[in-house]
């Protein structure tokens, strides 16, 4: 054990405000970090780099510096909890006796923990436990940590901070609010959900790029403990990580855009490597503003590693922290800080990539650098505009910001025209604009342009699975050109079979066309990579529904109500479970939810017909085909399908084919439509639409 004297120094009195160290041998490295710390900002630190044994000299040096000191500082690692003997623990209790003759308003107990130890399992003494302690991780210390020593020792702060004081201003800086999302149901049921997914599959476009979270003060925040509050055993996968948001301390909140988009960047980067389970984005980022310790994180979404860190951008330059922590043991595997050009973006994604793989221990399969680049830009520019439309739209899934994430993508693409990601980004807001389109001509138009963007993305990135993303949403919600659109949907799980978006939007398509195990094999697995995203609930109940398998299909979707109680949709789809299942009061309870949504409507409508009260079914029809007209003919077909009355049905049906409404997606696998699946009429639509 190393004394905690300064070298030669003499016996110091209270007005000399020295502060005390005291530590296990082991833990000499970090110790005099910390010494170094703060006697670069002029604080008076007693620290012993000679090995003393005990003695009669020890016992009167110490006793007194102890007496003396104005800070007392007991460094709690690993190695001071193992042991339960040491000459540190006499200083310790030196230090507690001294503690007690002190006013509580008095500062003099600071304890700083070095690594991962919980204060449960310190084995400190329990005056100790009494103030708030500090984590300095591997002693990275901060200007945060030594401006609270000289603030003690010069009286600014009469006290130490309560702990749940303590714990506000050390937790994560990041902002996070709710956000406005894009209705769960349009006047397309079927397409509904597919195109929020679409866009939100976005969120993968835009992946590539840099680490950090709680930013350069991250060393002095709570570290992630290795907590298990079931008391369960945590034995997350092999090689899985999550990306949590990285701070911006770029000194502007309004360039939260550009750490969350580098942030998805780098989530996306990783999820190239072959190996690696990567949690995605929304998972990841539902913990964005939370004072959540990265044990609890990492429980719920089952992963063994996390990656934190911060961004700070300014004009020409951009400066990364990250760092990589054993979930488990709540051990940092890895940091490092990166200072580059803006252009030197993508080069420095793929080196951050390699580097936690390499912390990871996970081979590297080829050229990782090519997955990571693919589709990028070197134009700082072009990347800032591409990073500020994904905001504007994707993240935020705000209807009236289309025009906005339009017009930021066009810039990027105007700013570097072999942008592929922003060429695949903009195909998928113009497929959206014209689903939404009021007219089939501005439908068309929107949809045009879409696949040229999406094609033009291809010829420049062959294996971009966000451009052949891009090009299956074209095939499947403007042409219905179904054996297209699976061929590009195969491609893009081919080309990116760990991204929750992908498998979720492929998956649920693969339901639709028939191809059960292949859909539900694809949810399921986005819900594990996406565990806490209500869209991977909304995609495997309908998944389940799909195929016909009602009562897990409830219960997937009562999941997603449990999760986001405000979805309306949730409620649209577990009626329909319900229905399915002839549970026809359960069906009506959940669908009576949100009566003005148009999804619960028509719900409403199909069931209130089978429970014969034939008048309010009616009302409930009439109430889409006022506020929707043609637009939902689909459904109107659906209805009269349920009513018994065929001819109608058939009509609407045909209607339904020469508007080319998306809802079509669904005929084959839709137990709606059974009662006329027989009919002429009906076959014939099925053959027009060429299933694959």
């Amino acid at each position: 054990m190393k004394t905690s004297r300064l070298r030669g120094d003499p016996l110091v009195t209270e007005a000399s405000r020295a502060v005390f160290l005291s530590y296990a041998s082991q833990d000499a490295e970090p110790a005099q970090r910390i010494c170094e710390a703060l006697r670069a900002a002029g604080i008076e630190v007693w620290l012993d780099q000679s090995e003393l044994r005990g003695g009669d000299a020890w016992d009167l040096k110490i006793r007194q510096q102890i007496r003396d000191c104005a800070l007392f500082v007991p460094i709690i690692s690993v190695n001071t909890a193992s042991r339960l003997e040491g000459y540190f623990r006499l200083e310790w209790k030196l230090a507690v006796d001294r503690s007690h003759l002190m006013a509580a308003e008095k500062p003099f107990l600071l304890p700083v923990v070095v690594d991962a130890t919980l204060e449960s399992n310190a084995h400190a003494p329990d005056r100790f436990r009494e103030v708030q302690w500090t984590r300095l991780v591997a002693a990275q210390h901060t200007p945060a940590f030594v401006e609270h020593v000289r603030r003690l020792l010069s009286g600014e702060q009469s006290q130490e901070p309560s702990r749940n004081a303590a714990a506000t201003a050390h937790s994560t800086a990041a902002l996070g609010a709710g956000k406005a999302v894009l209705p769960w149901w349009r006047s397309k049921p079927a397409l509904l959900a597919t195109i929020v997914l679409v866009i939100g599959a976005l969120g993968y476009a835009w992946n590539r790029v840099a680490p950090s979270k709680r930013g350069e003060e991250v060393a002095t925040a709570p570290v992630p403990t290795a907590q298990n509050p079931s008391g369960t055993a945590f034995n997350p996968p092999p090689h899985s990580i999550a990306v949590l948001p990285f701070v911006n301390l770029s000194g502007d909140k309004d360039q939260e855009y550009f750490s969350d988009g580098l942030t998805e960047e780098l989530l996306n980067s990783l999820a190239e490597i072959d190996g690696l389970q990567v949690a995605a984005r929304t998972s990841a980022f539902s913990f964005k503003g939370q004072d959540n310790d990265i044990g609890t994180i990492a429980r719920k979404l089952n992963v063994g590693a996390v990656l934190e860190g911060s961004v700070r951008r300014s004009a020409h330059t951009i400066r990364i922290t990250a760092q990589l922590i054993n979930a488990v043991t709540g051990f940092h595997l890895w940091s490092k800080s990166y200072d580059r050009d803006l252009g030197d973006v993508l080069k420095l994604q793929s080196e951050i990539a390699s580097a936690v793989a390499s912390a990871l221990k996970v081979t590297l399969l080829g050229d990782l650098a090519a997955k990571v680049e693919l589709g990028g830009t070197r134009n700082p520019a072009a990347f800032n505009a591409y990073l500020w439309g994904t905001k504007e739209f994707v993240s935020r899934h705000e209807l009236e910001n289309v025009s906005a994430a339009l017009a930021a993508y066009t810039e990027a693409i105007r700013l570097d025209p072999h942008y592929a990601l922003a060429l695949a980004s903009r195909s998928i807001i113009l497929s959206y604009g014209a689903a939404e389109a009021a007219t089939p001509a501005a439908a068309r138009d929107g949809f045009d342009k879409a696949q040229a963007d999406a094609q033009r993305a291809i010829a420049l990135t062959p294996e971009l699975a966000q451009a052949h993303l891009a090009l299956a949403t074209v095939f499947e919600l403007g042409t219905l050109d179904f054996t297209r659109a699976s061929e590009e949907y195969e491609r893009a799980l081919a080309l990116a079979p760990g991204n929750a978006e992908v498998l979720r939007i492929s998956g649920l398509f693969a339901a639709y066309m028939g191809r059960t195990d292949a859909g539900l094999a694809a949810a399921r697995r986005a819900l594990v990579l996406d565990p806490l995203a209500r869209d991977s609930h909304s995609v495997l109940g309908r998944a389940l529904y799909a195929a016909r398998r009602y009562e897990e299909s409830v219960v997937a979707l009562s999941e997603g109500i449990s999760l986001d109680p405000s979805v309306k949709a949730f409620y649209t789809y577990r009626g329909f479970s319900y229905y399915g299942l002839k549970d026809l009061d359960r069906a009506r309870t959940s669908c009576e939810n949100e009566r003005d949504y148009a999804g619960n409507q028509w719900c409403l409508s199909v069931t209130y017909d089978k429970l014969g009260r034939h008048a309010d079914a009616e009302a409930e029809i009439s109430k889409l085909k006022a506020s929707f007209g043609d637009v939902m003919a689909y459904q109107y077909a659906a209805f009269y399908a349920q009513r018994g009355d065929n001819p109608q049905a058939l009509e609407w049906l045909e209607t339904a084919l020469r508007l080319r409404d998306a809802g079509l997606e669904s005929l084959r696998t839709d137990s709606l439509m059974d009662p006329i699946r027989q009919e002429p009429r009906f076959q014939a639509v099925m053959r027009a639409l060429k299933f694959p």
